[in-house]
């Protein structure tokens, strides 16, 4: 195993590179949800809800949401496993998962809360119907880790989603770099006072596997029958991993 991993477009430390996504995130945390609004023009509210319509949960079903941050993702699935059923939300950065649980708080829902590493996931073998993970397998040290912990924790018949920036239809390609070098960076300086973040984010999405890599990386960790729905032109991708 690779002792290096990288940070953006930087090389670090593999063991370093938690901590420094750990400043990232406790520096947008109080403007993430805004942010985001403001960077998809709201989108991301819809491709979450694709997401978890794709997974098919239904109700009384068990769920467990990786990198959750500020819960909406949790949220949907509440909405759809009812009080029969169980969602876990879970981030490794406490700043943002403080957020997650007063948003859920706020909602009227019960939805236990854990700070854990999706890397090591504190759960039984096969114990859920679902495991989700939006926008946060781009920051995991070891991606294929977490992938085969996900496989893991799944009851044979679940499903793993992975909802994630991917990359874009070439022609539009152009247009989109220059979006997230120029408008990105300016845009979190403004609202959050952090273009460095925001500079971290446009960097880790070029340096996270395309929708045929993490496909691969998916069926190498154990997973079946992998579909990849492309979103915006390949902006977003959505797998979906089985486990038979």
């Amino acid at each position: 195993m690779s002792d290096k991993t990288h940070f953006g477009f930087r090389e670090v430390a593999a063991d370093d590179k938690a901590q420094q996504v750990r400043g990232v995130f406790e520096s947008v945390a109080g403007k993430y949800d805004l942010m985001n609004d403001l960077m998809s023009l709201g989108l991301h509210r819809l491709w979450k809800r694709f997401a978890v319509n794709a997974t098919r949960v239904r109700a009384g079903h068990r769920v467990l949401d990786l990198a959750g941050g500020t819960g909406d993702l949790a949220l949907l699935f509440a909405e759809r496993v009812g009080a029969g059923g169980e969602v876990v939300l879970t981030d490794i950065n406490g700043a943002m998962l403080a957020r997650g649980r007063d948003r859920v708080v706020n909602a009227g829902r019960i939805v236990p809360v854990l700070q854990c590493d999706a890397e090591k996931l504190p759960f039984a073998d096969g114990y859920f119907d679902c495991v989700s993970i939006a926008f946060g397998l781009r920051n995991v040290t070891r991606k294929e880790v977490a992938l085969a912990e996900m496989r893991r924790v799944l009851k044979p018949g679940g499903v793993a989603a992975v909802l994630e920036f991917s990359r874009v239809h070439a022609p539009l390609a152009p247009a989109y770099d220059w979006y997230s070098f120029n408008v990105l960076p300016r845009l979190g300086k403004l609202v959050a006072g952090d273009d460095a973040s925001y500079r971290y984010l446009a960097e880790s999405i070029r340096m996270h596997p395309d929708q045929a890599a993490l496909k691969a990386m998916m069926e190498q960790a154990g997973f079946d029958r992998v579909e990849v729905h492309n979103l915006m032109a390949g902006v977003v991708a959505l797998h979906l991993g089985h486990k038979y």
